[in-house]
């Protein structure tokens, strides 16, 4: 454990990048081989346009950077957060928690947020508006959602008062679960049974990308599907009943060009279709 932690705190950027570059390169290929739907598109052209919003969301956050640094710095000079707060804990113990708590704050609770406060939910049409989900999805988001779900990931830093060394371990396993959890590919259903009990699998997380509610108001996870059952809103759905998009933008003028795609936060609000 010591070995894997000496890692992540000195982790270069390069690896960082081979992780996300990587993660994507190695979903295109098993997706492309057998996907779950065989889709009628340029598929160049599509990962073209969520590429540039990977693009976009990868200057915010670096540019950034340096207040996660800080507040993780500050946190651990200062003894506060959850982490600091408890009795010494095994380093394996120590490092579950922490992932747990990053990820509650980070990523399940903000997506909540993000679908439960109206111009939040703007932003993040740009996600929902995918008719074509694929591993390119997981970072097709609008840069201005990328700025608040960097101040959730910072507060969740804080609340959990975590080490740059957890942070960075976070953001890896953050990075690869979400190319693997948007990625075109369905699991056999006994493994899907084992392991969405504990992560977000890609049958779990598609249901999200549902185009209608209440579908779209559930499996908000991301790293850790034991959020979604505690909190009430993990749903299940027949791949055969999947559409993906959201109801409000199924215009490929709306949801497939880029400059369409950056306006959709400061246009006309349409209510989602509820379906009973």
């Amino acid at each position: 454990m010591e070995a894997i932690i000496d890692y992540f705190r000195t982790i270069p950027s390069s690896h960082r990048s081979a992780i996300l570059v990587g993660g994507i390169a190695l979903f295109w290929l098993i997706e492309g081989a057998v996907p779950l739907y065989r889709f009628r598109y340029n598929k160049l052209k599509h990962a073209g346009v969520n590429i540039f919003f990977t693009v976009t969301s990868i200057v915010v956050n670096f540019s950034l950077a340096f207040i996660l640094l800080k507040a993780s710095d500050w946190a651990v000079a200062h003894g506060f957060g959850f982490l600091q707060w408890l009795p010494q804990l095994p380093l394996w113990a120590f490092a579950v928690v922490g992932m747990l708590t990053l990820d509650l704050v980070g990523a399940w609770l903000i997506h909540y947020t993000e679908h439960h406060v109206r111009w939040m939910w703007k932003f993040h049409l740009v996600h929902h508006s995918d008719t074509h989900v694929d591993t390119t999805s997981a970072n097709r988001h609008h840069p201005g959602e990328s700025i608040f779900r960097f101040v959730f990931t910072t507060a969740a830093i804080f609340i959990a008062g975590a080490p740059m060394w957890l942070v960075f371990m976070y953001q890896a396993f953050s990075v690869a679960l979400s190319q693997f959890n948007h990625a075109n590919i369905m699991l056999p259903r006994w493994l899907d049974n084992i392991l969405s009990w504990v992560i977000v699998t890609p049958n779990m997380h598609h249901v999200h990308h549902h185009y209608v509610l209440p579908y779209t108001d559930t499996n908000f996870g991301n790293i850790f599907s034991i959020w979604d059952r505690l909190f009430g809103t993990f749903s299940t759905l027949d791949p055969d009943k999947l559409v993906y998009g959201i109801d409000t933008h199924m215009n490929p003028e709306e949801n497939a060009q880029i400059q369409n795609l950056l306006k959709i936060p400061f246009g006309n609000y349409r209510p989602p279709t509820v379906v009973k």
